[in-house]
């Protein structure tokens, strides 16, 4: 039988993070779970996600969840704003949240201890005025959602902003003092072409963001386009999607560019520069602790996993009569919990301990990588297994086989 020493993480380090599910249009790529609403939600969102904060250890036990005694007195030292599009909200909202964040009772949190406060945002949303009130507020990282530098492509995908955007937004965040920007790209969207990928990595680069994560556009039922993709429509500019081997060959080339300009691989789909890695999401990797707040914020304490409803209105209504609206949990096995080790863990560039995972869990896992290590697809050396370098942009296959 497998052996699980439940390894009740270490929770000297907790991060938060806060979903915000607005945004000002729906890309046609998107299938996350976000909304086109009024302003006048928002304010009305911030206070039932404020309320989660200060009364999340009663909420978490009526809704069945268990937080482990090591978290208490845990020090936040991360904290991420996701969405949606966190930069639509009002400064003082922001404000609100985490100030909700640190008047808790729950957790320590001190200036020294907070390294990492992310907000993403839309380039076409930044103003001089919101970006010195988020460094007002505490926010130190910008996470901004580029995706391309070519307006076509950007036209293509729905997307708000242009290119004179993104160069605009980035000289406003340097003048206001924050010194940690990561941009995003996909490649494959709609138009584009090995031209235009190059000239966006370009672009790039000469803007010389700490991070860059490169995502490979998803094809599925949940958005627009991939809907349309999938029966083989026209509409969205479906027919000027790039083949699946042009997108790996553009992933391939993004690898090769970020790092000649000295950016360090660290996760398939992150690089940052020395000292910039994304401390807030490296631990969804490594499986340290992280509490979610917000209308589809998921969270894990090391033994548990669970998630908030998706949709933001009844998120709303159900906090104001004071429930939680848990909508999924898992209390993890043993061979639950090994899977995560092995799937995040061979996300990470720096791969995983072997004999580490091993004597943990009290399995002989060789078999299971031996035919990938003869096939090219993942490396050795001693205990420590990584993804083969060439075969980061196929890693869901390694990973379909690693767990058959």
């Amino acid at each position: 039988m497998l052996r699980w020493c439940a390894r009740v993480l270490s929770m000297k380090k907790l991060g938060i993070y806060v979903q915000v599910p607005f945004c000002q249009t729906k890309c046609t790529y998107c299938n996350f779970h976000t909304g086109v609403v009024s302003a006048g939600r928002f304010a009305p969102y911030v206070k039932a996600v404020c309320g989660e904060i200060r009364g999340h250890k009663r909420l978490y036990a009526a809704g069945g969840v268990s937080l482990p005694d090591s978290l208490s007195g845990a020090a936040v030292d991360t904290v991420y704003f996701g969405g949606g599009t966190p930069s639509l909200l009002e400064p003082g909202l922001l404000a609100e949240i985490l100030s909700a964040i640190r008047g808790s009772d729950e957790w320590r949190v001190t200036t020294e201890e907070i390294s990492e406060v992310t907000l993403e945002a839309d380039p076409e949303t930044v103003t001089r005025e919101k970006a010195e009130a988020w460094v007002a507020a505490g926010i130190n990282r910008v996470s901004f959602g580029v995706q391309s530098f070519v307006d076509g492509e950007l036209a293509a995908a729905g997307r708000m902003h242009r290119r004179a955007d993104i160069y605009r937004a980035e000289r406003v965040l340097r003048a206001a003092g924050i010194g940690n920007i990561s941009f995003d790209l996909i490649a494959g969207l709609p138009k584009q072409t090995w031209e235009s990928w190059r000239e966006s990595l370009g672009e790039l680069v000469a803007l010389s963001p700490e991070h860059v994560s490169v995502y490979l556009l998803e094809v599925d039922e949940g958005s627009r386009l991939g809907r349309e993709l999938l029966e083989r429509g026209g509409r969205y500019s479906a027919g000027a999607v790039p083949a699946d081997d042009l997108m790996a060959e553009f992933y391939e080339e993004a690898c090769a560019v970020l790092r000649a300009a000295g950016y360090h691989h660290y996760e398939i789909s992150n690089w940052g520069k020395p000292g910039f890695e994304s401390r807030h999401n490296l631990k969804y990797w490594r499986r340290d602790a992280y509490l979610g707040f917000g209308a589809g914020a998921h969270s894990f304490s090391g033994t548990e996993r669970w998630a908030n409803l998706h949709d933001a209105a009844r998120y709303v209504a159900l906090m104001e009569v004071g429930k939680l609206p848990i909508e999924q949990h898992e209390v993890l096995t043993a061979e639950g919990a090994l899977e995560e080790e092995l799937f995040l863990g061979l996300r990470q560039l720096d791969g995983i301990d072997l004999g580490k995972i091993e004597r943990e869990y009290g399995v002989a896992l060789g078999a299971r990588f031996d035919p990938l290590a003869l096939a090219g697809l993942v490396e050795r050396d001693g205990s420590v297994v990584r993804l083969a370098e060439g075969r980061l942009s196929v890693s869901n296959e390694v990973f379909v086989e690693l767990m058959r």
